[in-house]
């Protein structure tokens, strides 16, 4: 397939002329100590969205429902999630050329760029090439085990990362973080289109920072704007949403890897349009 294919099979001007098949598969194959029933992709156009955030309660959330839940940290350059569920030991291998995952204290699978290097506070200084490989190598070289959902924290974007886990990974659905602002329900909008290019549901839009609730007053502020999730929604039929306000007491639970103490009943009604595919 070309460098220069935009992965939009239905409308290639090369594949009609018969220079392309446009079935090429470049999925990796999972370790074989893994049996993992659904991956979901949780994914935006702009960075500082929330969507670690959002990974983090939709994995908090899975676990406690009973199901067996991991979470792969795509964000290589800046990898969020073993300090939110309070994971600080590194990773091991397993004996047999592969690697086993962290678990955090509520039973959640976590694989990090953290957990494999010495100083977890070292810039990564990597070429794309190199940051997509080490997804893979998440995915196919981590004795993952069984698992009824994983989800992947993905870095900001539409470029080589998301497309490597899009293409490599047998991705069942996604999630689209977005907060008020217009600037970035605009950039949003491109994560929502490319989960369509290449064929992948988007089950659900969650829009982080809709509002604040003083503790003094009890009024509700819309610090960013009035909420357009429902609207933005609707625009690309996507049924399920949910509104995360501003909350000083999560983001400490956070940052104390406490995370699995959260509140998670917010963001229930996008894990229900998850387990229902």
């Amino acid at each position: 397939m070309s460098e220069n294919c935009n992965h939009d099979c239905a409308n290639c001007a090369k594949k009609a002329e018969g220079g392309c098949s446009g079935d090429v598969d470049f999925r990796v194959p999972a370790n074989a100590k893994s049996e993992i029933r659904k991956v979901i992709a949780v994914m935006s156009g702009k960075g500082g969205v929330g969507k670690s955030l959002v990974t983090e309660l939709l994995a908090v959330a899975a676990a406690r429902r009973g199901l067996k839940t991991a979470v792969l940290d795509a964000d290589i350059t800046g990898p969020s999630i073993p300090t939110a569920f309070g994971v600080s030991e590194r990773a091991i291998a397993d004996g047999e050329g592969g690697i086993l995952p962290c678990r955090s204290q509520g039973g959640v699978g976590v694989m990090s760029l953290n957990l494999l290097v010495d100083d977890p506070a070292a810039p990564v200084v990597w070429r794309g090439p190199v940051i997509a490989g080490a997804v893979k190598q998440f995915w196919s070289e981590v004795s993952w085990g069984e698992v009824d959902v994983m989800f992947v924290d993905m870095p900001p974007g539409t470029g080589d990362v998301p497309l490597t886990v899009f293409q490599s990974l047998p991705v069942t659905g996604v999630v689209v973080v977005t907060t008020p602002q217009d600037l970035v329900q605009l950039i949003v909008e491109k994560a929502v289109r490319m989960a369509g290019m290449m064929k992948v549901p988007v089950l659900g839009l969650v829009e982080n920072m809709s509002s604040f609730k003083c503790p003094d007053c009890g009024h509700e502020h819309r610090i960013f704007g009035e909420s357009k999730v429902r609207a933005l929604a609707a625009s690309h039929s996507i049924e399920s949403v949910a509104s995360l306000p501003i909350d000083p007491a999560l983001a400490e639970a956070v940052d104390a890897g406490l995370v699995e103490r959260a509140d998670v009943s917010a963001i229930e009604p996008i894990l229900d349009a998850i387990l229902r595919i």
